[in-house]
């Protein structure tokens, strides 16, 4: 996509593109200081000091019988038409024979009273220069307020511009702000998309009919109106449209869904038919609308009334989609993450004809993402890409981008000339599960109570048999987490069996238990192991079916996407009765996990004692020396002794730091 520019009214060149900013107005900048360089200079002419006192004439006598006249610049100024003739010039404090300061003064004089100025004046010593003033009273006016009207005139110039943007953005309000995709600035193509085949076959289909239409209409099909993409946020779907604008040699609009509602009422609406008219002028062509449900949200669910900005903008979309004058060559493409808000009519065929599912990517799909990233970083000959793609389920492609990044900069930090497989499994896990806080000061009871926690789950982890690998185990922070368990499965996994669930609450319940036989006490650290135990205990009783009592009845009420003005009123489709059942069955599941975990740890209790003293020595464990541990009592392959901060004493506890999260790490794993 294009990038968003601040501001959103442009003008358009003949070739369809929008043209730059207007430049600053420098010319009327220049302009602007010349005014106030020929005002200074005017009243400079004028010679009319800001300190100018005005005397009457008995002070005017008064001063000249005490000698404080000053011969230097005394001047007589007769103005023809005037009643009254000026003298000016400059009034001293004489202290003996020195002149220490001088204050310039202006004396009005009648000239049929003081004839015998002049002779008065001689008698000290003094004798005025005489000069004419202005004798037109209108050409003193003009030069009186010249520089104000000049001032105006210059303001009008200098802020010209900025009137006519405003006055045209006044009456642009409907315009629409789609805005057209340069072919030279878009080098996206499809080769630059990976990890979705299916989604870009159906999208490059359009392509293929707007460079040869005629292939498709001979046999009397039309390409669809509308495609929405629908996909988890970071699968790539605004990746797609870009590589359809790409590849696509027809003009590309693209808009996001919040630019089309305003606090002007109508304006919304606007904006959708100014769009469509600038589609229908380049048709055929490509709109692309992101994040479409900030416009197309139901109907009638609007907490403030039905009849808002937001409705009367989705009416006009659903005209002009698909009403009495719509004409072909205008098809719309629109991502969402969040189908389940569209309003019904928005999804029926005419309008957006075909929904294109953008998933998260398989493993043969992360491997050929990472590959497509790879080629803008240096990687070395060991780096095994297919080894990273299967142990990052669930990431999705933005994940993925990132892992890549993650581990070119860890590269840089060390100084190394490319990026190295250790890289790309260090940037893995701070994408999922967090950095590592090696720094974090903890005292040796904490890192002991960690210990044994997480020893608890990796324990169960290799004894029981429908759990996912177990990946590594350690006790340094990491993220929110003290310590942290991390299973990845051998596969892809789309289903949840039963007894793949039940060992799983098994091996939630392994910190928990490990920390009442060890100390006989228990900490908040188990807290996000029972928020996860929780949550797949009440999936199964509620959702899957998978508790005997209660048997195959939906009981959910929708939490995970909830529309808050459609669900606030929905009651509970259950009763109380059930409800209580409900929460017994939840608790069952709970309680027999947690039987079963104590039972296993009691059992190979010196073998869980031992993981531990090794988490405790190593900081970190992978999965295989816990096998080894668990299978033969000791590690064939241990680990290299840790680098301690050199600020950190490990004979000296700490104490915890106030901003230490309370979750002592639980169990980690790759989603399903």
């Amino acid at each position: 996509m294009a990038q968003q520019n601040p501001r959103p009214n442009r003008e358009r060149d003949p070739n369809g593109n929008n043209s730059p900013e207007p430049a600053f107005n420098w010319r009327g900048l220049i302009l602007f200081a010349a005014a106030i360089a020929l005002i200074g200079g005017a009243f400079y002419m004028r010679n009319t000091p800001a300190n100018m006192q005005d005397l009457k004439y008995p002070e005017f006598q008064i001063a000249l019988q005490e000698g404080r006249i000053a011969q230097k610049a005394l001047k007589l100024i007769s103005e023809a038409g005037s009643p009254t003739d000026t003298i000016r010039g400059i009034l001293v404090q004489k202290r003996g024979d020195a002149a220490e300061s001088g204050v310039p003064f202006r004396t009005a004089i009648h000239p049929g009273y003081n004839k015998g100025l002049l002779d008065d004046l001689k008698a000290y010593n003094l004798t005025p220069d005489i000069e004419a003033g202005n004798n037109n009273m209108l050409v003193g006016a003009l030069l009186n307020f010249l520089p104000i009207i000049f001032i105006l005139l210059l303001l009008y110039f200098f802020f010209r511009s900025q009137l006519r943007m405003a006055g045209k953005g006044a009456l642009s309000f409907g315009k629409s702000k789609a805005r057209m995709l340069a072919r030279d600035k878009n080098k996206v193509t499809f080769k630059d998309v990976a990890g979705v085949e299916e989604a870009k076959e159906e999208v490059q289909e359009i392509v293929e009919f707007l460079k040869d239409p005629k292939r498709f209409q001979k046999l009397g099909g039309r390409i669809p109106k509308g495609i929405l993409m629908v996909g988890s946020p970071g699968t790539g779907k605004t990746l797609l449209a870009r590589a359809i604008a790409g590849e696509a040699d027809v003009p590309f609009f693209s808009i996001s869904g919040s630019d089309f509602v305003e606090m002007f009422v109508g304006v919304g609406a606007s904006r959708v038919r100014d769009m469509f008219e600038q589609g229908k002028k380049s048709a055929p062509c490509l709109i692309f609308i992101d994040e479409i449900d900030a416009v197309g949200r139901h109907r009638g669910h609007g907490l403030g009334g039905g009849h808002d900005e937001r409705e009367q903008t989705l009416n006009a979309l659903l005209v002009e989609m698909d009403g009495f004058d719509t004409q072909d060559g205008v098809i719309i493409i629109a991502a969402t993450n969040r189908p389940d808000v569209l309003d019904p009519a928005l999804l029926r065929p005419g309008r957006f004809d075909r929904q294109v599912t953008v998933a998260l990517p398989d493993v043969k799909g992360r491997e050929e993402i990472l590959k497509v990233h790879a080629k803008k970083v240096k990687m070395s000959e060991d780096v095994n890409l297919a080894l990273t793609a299967r142990g990052t389920p669930g990431y999705s492609g933005a994940e993925l981008a990132n892992v890549i990044n993650e581990a070119a900069l860890s590269a840089a930090r060390r100084g190394a000339k490319s990026i190295t497989q250790g890289d790309l499994e260090e940037a893995r896990d701070k994408v999922r599960w967090g950095r590592e806080r090696r720094s974090l000061a903890m005292s040796d009871k904490e890192k002991e109570n960690t210990a044994y926690h997480e020893a608890g789950h990796a324990i169960l982890g290799c004894l029981l048999t429908n759990v996912d690998p177990l990946h590594k185990v350690t006790i340094i922070p990491r993220g929110p987490s003290l310590g942290s368990t991390m299973y990845l499965p051998m596969e892809d996994k789309y289903t949840h069996r039963k007894n793949e669930l039940l060992d799983r609450l098994v091996m939630i319940m392994g910190g928990r238990v490990a920390e009442e036989l060890i100390f006989g006490d228990v900490t908040n650290g188990a807290r996000g192991d029972i928020n996860q135990a929780t949550n797949i205990s009440r999936k199964m009783v509620c959702e899957w079916g998978m508790s005997e009592k209660l048997g195959m009845v939906d009981y959910s009420e929708g939490e995970e996407h909830v529309f808050l003005a459609r669900d606030i009123s929905r009651a509970r489709n259950f009763s109380e009765v059930t409800a209580q059942e409900i929460d017994r069955e939840v608790k069952k599941l709970c309680d027999d996990a947690y039987s079963r975990a104590k039972q296993l740890i009691t059992t190979n209790r010196d073998k869980l004692e031992t993981i531990a003293k090794a988490l405790l020595e190593f900081e970190t464990l992978d999965g295989d020396q816990v096998k080894d541990i668990v299978n033969s009592g000791s590690m064939r392959n241990p680990p290299m002794p840790p680098v301690r901060p050199a600020n950190v004493s490990p004979a000296e506890p700490a104490e915890k730091p106030s901003d230490v999260p309370l979750d002592l790490g639980g169990l980690s794993g790759a989603p399903a």
